[in-house]
């Protein structure tokens, strides 16, 4: 067989060995585990059995991530903070209190005894900020709805933009005008309710005029650029294909908009809820300017009267002596904690809708 490649005895090892055009050079082992074991130098990571390339010691990724650890955990800490400096300062002014808090209707901390309750002011906060919420949010989803799905490109965004451009009016500006100029026809609208709709009872008698109703009607205007912005966000980011698949079925636009954008960005429609709910119970100025300041609990929304906990804040702290300004942080510190009662309970809605979202997917 003159093809057979030669080969040689090697002392020791019993059997035959590769020829020397078939062997490689001395060191070549080495060079090869060098070049493709070795990421250090170019072509390092071409070989299949090289290793991985050794992750830095503090590198840009690392530091994003420590820096946005560091930016969540400070929020925590300043919420925990602010909840602390409550207590501490509400604390003697409870002490001190000789009625219960939770369901007294009158504030007197600065008298001697202090007597003083949120009862009132608790229920008036809730009740304008569900009212507002109950007027605005109707008319912020059909503005947004008008906007991106049937009103012109050009005509929709200079709308857009114009309702954008309540959210950076002033509070004090709404107050003023509610008081000087929306008083009356709401005075006019509340008798009229209780004409032909006095046998409900939030709308009872007179005398109408600084009322729940009017807050309400202020606080709704507050609220609706926030909610109609960022619902026509949420709109907008409905995919085409399902706007387009349901319309292809032979859906009308209602029914396609019901089918597929509604369900699409009813999370995002409840964030905006309730954010504008957040903005509602925080509301002032606003609220100190238009409602009656009484402390009483009524379900009467026409008739002059009512009072929230932050229009309270602004109104007595002038006057509150050490045991007042307690007793003011302290129904802060309620105001506080409905708030985040309330973004909490935000997540969880949208949260749960989410994982029921992805199921079904």
């Amino acid at each position: 067989m003159g093809d057979t490649p030669q080969r040689s005895a090697h002392a020791g090892t019993g059997g035959t060995g590769v020829a020397t055009s078939h062997e490689r050079p001395a060191g070549a082992s080495a060079r090869v585990a060098e070049r493709f074991g070795n990421p250090g130098r170019p072509g390092g990571d071409l070989g299949g059995g090289g290793g991985l390339p050794r992750a830095r010691a503090f590198g840009a990724e690392r530091a994003f991530r420590g820096l946005t650890m560091a930016a969540g955990t400070t929020v925590l800490v300043i919420i925990a903070a602010i909840a602390i400096f409550l207590i501490a300062k509400a604390v003697p002014a409870l002490r001190a209190n000789t009625e219960s808090f939770w369901t007294f209707e009158g504030w007197f901390p600065n008298d001697d005894p202090p007597k003083f309750g949120i009862g009132a002011l608790a229920f008036g906060t809730v009740l304008s900020s569900l009212l507002a919420l109950f007027m605005a949010v109707p008319v912020a989803l059909g503005i947004a709805l008008y906007l991106t799905h049937y009103a012109p490109r050009r005509l929709g965004n200079g709308l857009g933009f114009l309702i954008d451009l309540l959210a950076a009016v002033p509070s004090v500006v709404f107050g003023l005008w509610g008081r000087d100029y929306f008083a009356g026809p709401v005075a006019d609208l509340s008798a009229w309710l209780h004409t032909y709709f006095g046998w409900i009872p939030i709308f009872g008698d007179g005398p109408y005029g600084s009322s729940i109703l009017l807050g309400s009607v202020v606080l709704a205007i507050m609220v609706l650029p926030i909610v109609t912005s960022l619902s026509r966000e949420v709109f907008r980011q409905t995919p085409t294909a399902n706007e387009e698949a349901a319309l292809a079925l032979g859906a009308t636009r209602w029914e396609m908009i019901r089918t597929a954008v509604l369900p699409y960005g009813r999370p995002g429609v409840i964030a905006a809820v309730m954010l504008g709910l957040g903005r509602a119970l925080g509301e002032t100025i606003a609220l100190a300017l238009t409602l009656g300041s009484t402390y009483a609990i009524s379900f009467n929304i026409l008739q002059s009267g009512g009072n929230s906990i932050a229009a309270n804040i602004a109104n007595r702290f002038a006057e509150a002596n050490d045991t007042g300004r307690g007793a003011l942080i302290a129904s802060g510190l309620v105001l506080f904690a409905i708030t985040l009662i309330v973004n909490i309970t935000a997540r969880a809605i949208i949260y749960r809708r989410r994982e029921f979202t992805e199921s079904a997917a």
